[in-house]
């Protein structure tokens, strides 16, 4: 019996044919939330919406409505990653670079950076 690794020579091809079901629904979303487990990776895209205030309340809400949510593997997340990044990459060069919306700041309440996503919603 012979020792040596065998080769396969038959590479097969494959064609990937993308399409958008009749129930497709496209989402807009301001921002996203999420966490990760040792298995998976979550984000929860969302919308805000400002409640009207009455008279004597301290704070405005805001209601977060989370409109979907992606599952991903580890490995689907760092492909996902890449992804953004070259394409980021390919916007900035072609129209700029991406700013931040100047915040309004209260001089003793640092802004929180809401950039970090972490634990489940």
């Amino acid at each position: 019996m012979d020792d040596k690794p065998v080769e396969f020579k038959d590479k097969r091809k494959a064609r990937i044919e993308i399409y958008k079901p009749e129930d497709f629904k496209q989402v807009y979303s301001i921002g996203a939330v999420g966490g990760h487990s040792p298995y998976d990776f979550r984000i929860g895209f969302y919308n805000d919406e400002p409640l009207p205030m009455a008279k004597g309340d301290e704070f405005q809400v805001i209601r977060r409505k989370i409109e979907s949510e992606v599952i991903l593997s580890p490995l689907a997340t760092v492909e996902l990653s890449k992804w953004l990044t070259q394409h980021i990459q390919e916007y900035e060069s072609k129209f700029g670079p991406i700013k931040r919306p100047g915040v309004v700041k209260k001089a003793e309440a640092p802004v929180q950076d809401t950039t970090e996503i972490q634990g489940y919603m």
